[in-house]
């Protein structure tokens, strides 16, 4: 059914849970999983009394990224072991969503694997959920994972 599937990644937390339910549903179809990391093209600005602005130069927040992002890719690789075939791909986008579609469309993805916050309440009305979001604007199929 599936030949490759998108696994978003972020710097937050990469769980073995996940990534094996990832690998279960890619190897039920043989399929490959290609791993996306979405940096923001923003470098981060600080502003404290003592400095009233340090930024990164965008080409030192780029070089960070790309680092941080293949630093990411390597742990979700060796855990996903060698019995499944990995791509990558890093994709500079200010939102993650968004990022996250680019990156299937660009990998020609046939569906997207995903976690989500599993928010509601208040905090679902006011935080809004990456993974809603994608599935709201997505054109191929997303398989959220408990």
């Amino acid at each position: 059914m599936f030949t490759n599937l998108l696994v978003p990644i972020s710097g937050d937390v990469i769980t073995k849970t996940e990534l094996k339910k990832a690998a279960k549903i890619a190897k039920a179809d043989n399929a490959k999983i290609t791993l996306a990391f979405i940096s923001d093209p923003l470098a981060p600005y600080i502003y404290t009394e003592s400095v009233s602005g340090l930024m990164i130069s965008e080409a030192k927040h780029k070089k960070a990224c790309e680092v941080f992002a293949k630093k990411l890719f390597a742990k979700a690789k060796a855990e996903l072991g060698d019995s499944i075939k990995v791509d990558v791909c890093h994709i500079v986008h200010p939102n993650i969503a968004d990022g996250i579609l680019e990156a299937a469309k660009k990998v020609k993805a046939d569906a997207i694997v995903m976690s989500s916050h599993k928010r509601s309440g208040i905090k679902g009305l006011f935080l809004r959920s990456e993974a809603h979001e994608v599935v709201l604007h997505s054109p191929i199929p997303v398989i959220i994972l408990n």
